[in-house]
């Protein structure tokens, strides 16, 4: 009975090693597959998330500035016509046509 003993207590360390191994390569393979990952990402040129917001307010803003500013040019655009409309039947000959 003793030997039988040794030989499954010894079994039992023999697959006891070979888990302890196995499992340290997989979390090996796996820190070694995120590493690359994190390689091959970090190439891609992504913007993170805090330069896409502060771009993005920018663009809002900008929008913004340029709404203000068609509106003003449309008022000047509009004052423009109206004082070239007065001005051509001021100027215009009587007996005239204006059109």
């Amino acid at each position: 009975m003793q030997s039988e003993n040794r030989v499954f207590d010894d079994i039992v360390k023999v697959l006891n090693g070979a888990a302890g191994t196995l499992a340290g390569v997989g979390r090996e393979a796996g820190s070694g597959a995120r590493e690359r990952a994190r390689e091959w990402l970090g190439g891609l040129d992504f913007v993170s998330r805090e330069e896409f917001d502060a771009v993005k307010a920018m663009a809002a803003a900008a929008r913004d500035e340029n709404d203000v500013l068609k509106a003003r040019l449309d008022a000047l655009d509009a004052k423009f016509a109206a004082q070239s409309a007065a001005q051509s039947t001021v100027n215009a000959p009587a007996g005239a046509s204006v059109d």
